[in-house]
């Protein structure tokens, strides 16, 4: 069983890079090109939309998002161009996403000011 999970885990990490390396294949179809990028860099990202630390949810969105990420992507690609991306990933190493990153300290950082805003008068009655 831990020869199938290892498995599994190494295809995922193949087909991550292979949607990263079809969102820049102009022979990809739009929405998939869309779809690729947005999976790719939430995947190789080294920052998560829900941190590791919260128990059960923080490993959750890495086990249902990617894969439900990359399964779309795969499906809206033809299995020609999948093969040939499947291919080059296995002959290439990507390194981290810092574009996946920023984008989700943009999230983070989004969500730290609405919630300073939403709770500044309770802050500020709060210290008087």
């Amino acid at each position: 069983m831990l020869a199938r999970v290892r498995q599994w885990a190494r295809a995922v990490k193949r087909d991550v890079v292979a949607i990263w390396i079809a969102a820049h294949d102009p022979r990809v179809p739009w929405l998939a090109k869309l779809i690729a990028a947005a999976a790719a860099a939430y995947a190789l990202s080294p920052i998560d939309l829900i941190p590791d630390v919260i128990p059960v949810l923080g490993y959750l969105d890495d086990l249902i998002i990617v894969p439900l990420g990359i399964l779309l992507v795969v499906r809206l690609i033809p299995p020609g161009l999948m093969a040939e991306f499947r291919a080059e990933a296995e002959r290439r190493a990507l390194s981290p996403s810092y574009a996946g990153a920023a984008a989700i300290l943009l999230v983070w950082a989004i969500v730290l000011a609405l919630a300073v805003r939403w709770l500044w008068p309770d802050l500020i009655s709060f210290l008087r």
